[in-house]
């Protein structure tokens, strides 16, 4: 009943106190004006909602430290731990004030959430548990006050980033607020109890007015103070948690605001632009850009921040779901990312693609490096082809074509598995296909070690889809010489052979054509 009391007189004072603000505001022109072209409204807004959700949540919250009291009743909160709540929340509360009124710079808003998660820290409030890592003990305060100060600074900074659309900070604020509720009703902490059920009914009585379309915003003092509440709402329920409700249900919960947060670093790092210039790239811009309202941008997310929050309440049931959690999350979190078309994110896949790629490439130069001393030992055109066929089909080649600049007189029998094609060249295939009609093709000349010139050879393929994985230069440089040096030699042993029966053709100029053979 107490609980029910709290929410019902902060949802009723939020209410109440969001109107008169706004109100207010519009009356004495406290509105913003769009500027930037990230800003969704095209109409000047009251940006003083974060003053109507810190004034209800602290006049209910203090008024439920002082009644007992005043009363002789028993106290409803512990004194001490609710003000080393309070306290940093001030600090942050008033940072998003000044913000609001006139804009800081990044480092010094981080400055003082800093300051704020120290005073969090100092107030007993910490990361003390990593579950399985560290080997389950507490934490030092050499890697809790480090750990502690990143939690507060990323989920305060990251409600204030998705702070973009109608509703969209607030409610997905709402949806956390009840997880943490839940939370700490299984793993009992009255503490938390109290101030998420009074965060939660401040922050509805305020959505009422900032649904699209919004008639007042949150502002810095509202996203900047929603999140360090929240940030520190989940260290609070923490302390008297099981490990992995400790170190897994807030993170998941908070899925939606960290991934937004990991998305913009990420996204500005690969396409080398600073990291704290505001830009319209976040998760709510991209749905907007791909066709969707406000509202139902909105509302999807809506749907994506309760899924979270509902995986994260799965955990609940121990470690035997943490498995099954992140599959789905992170499953969810792929195909999610990739509907949003990020260009930097195919960009750094094709990267990543090519990278995989450059093992093939290497070892594909170590087979050219490998054929070019078995062509050292080759004497006739049998090897040779064995040669070529062993290293180039790997690599994606289809087939071989060699023309010779001098005629011969040779019997076709000489120069086989090649065969005499109908302009007099000699080829080998190795696939299904003609390689008459081959739409692709590299040509070297074939000049010995002792620069005798031959003729030329022409590497075959028939398909444009893939890439080579090859370098092309391993191929212009020894490997040619030394095949030209292999024809040599193979041409010289039929010489002496005087194999004559049957001529290729009296050619002025006679081609050996070595392309595509099937097996």
């Amino acid at each position: 009943m107490l609980y029910l009391l709290t929410f019902v007189a902060c949802l009723v004072v939020s209410l109440v106190s969001t109107w008169g603000l706004r109100n207010l505001a519009n009356a004495k022109g406290w509105t913003h004006t769009p500027k930037a072209d990230r800003h969704m409204h095209t109409m000047p807004v009251p940006r003083l909602g974060g003053v109507a959700i810190y004034g209800t949540f602290m006049l209910v919250v203090l008024a439920a430290l002082a009644v007992p009291r005043l009363i002789g009743a028993d106290p409803l909160l512990p004194a001490k731990e609710t003000l080393g709540l309070l306290g940093p929340a001030l600090i942050v509360f008033l940072l998003g004030l000044r913000d609001d009124v006139r804009p800081l710079s990044p480092y010094g808003k981080f400055l003082v959430q800093g300051v704020a998660a120290v005073w969090l820290y100092a107030a007993g409030f910490e990361i003390h548990y990593l579950g399985l890592i560290h080997g389950g003990q507490a934490l030092q305060w050499m890697y809790g006050l480090p750990l502690t100060v990143l939690w507060v600074l990323l989920i305060t900074n990251a409600f204030n980033l998705i702070d973009g659309l109608d509703g969209l900070a607030a409610g997905s604020a709402l949806f956390s607020t009840v997880v943490l509720f839940v939370v700490s009703l299984v793993a009992p902490n009255p503490l938390v109890t109290f101030l998420t059920i009074a965060l939660a009914g401040a922050t509805l009585g305020f959505l009422r007015f900032n649904f699209h379309p919004a008639t007042i915003f949150l502002g810095d003092s509202g996203s900047l103070f929603i999140g360090f509440m929240l940030a520190a709402l989940a260290l609070a329920g923490s302390q008297k948690a099981p490990t992995i409700v400790a170190v897994a249900i807030p993170v998941v919960s908070l899925g939606l605001p960290i991934l937004d947060v990991a998305l913009a670093v990420a996204r500005r790092f690969v396409a080398g632009k600073p990291l704290f210039v505001a830009d319209k790239q976040h998760i709510h811009h991209k749905l907007v850009k791909l066709g969707l309202s406000q509202r139902d941008a909105v509302l999807i997310l809506y749907a994506v921040t309760a899924g979270f929050g509902f995986l994260s309440l799965i955990l609940l049931e121990g470690r035997a779901t943490i498995a099954l959690v992140l599959a789905v999350t992170g499953i969810g979190i792929f195909v999610g990312v990739q509907q949003l078309r990020y260009q930097e994110f195919a960009e750094l896949l094709s990267v990543l693609q090519r990278v995989t790629r450059r093992r093939q490439i290497l070892a594909n130069h170590v087979a050219i490096r490998h054929a070019i001393e078995s062509l050292k030992g080759c004497d006739d055109f049998r090897s040779i082809s064995d040669v070529l066929r062993h290293t180039l089909q790997p690599i994606g080649f289809d087939g071989i074509r060699l023309e010779m600049l001098n005629p011969n007189g040779f019997a076709a029998s000489a120069f086989q598995p090649l065969r005499c094609v109908a302009d007099g060249d000699l080829q080998l295939n190795w696939s299904d296909s003609e390689l008459n009609e081959s739409p692709w093709q590299l040509r070297l000349e074939l000049i010995t070690s002792s620069q005798e010139r031959w003729g030329y050879v022409s590497l075959m393929r028939m398909s444009r889809g893939e890439p080579l994985p090859l370098d092309v230069n391993v191929l212009t440089e020894e490997f040619h010489t030394s095949l030209s040096d292999a024809v040599q030699r193979a041409c010289a042993r039929i010489e002496a052979s005087k194999e004559g029966q049957g001529t290729i053709g009296d050619k002025k100029t006679h081609k050996v054509a070595a392309a595509s053979m099937a097996d």
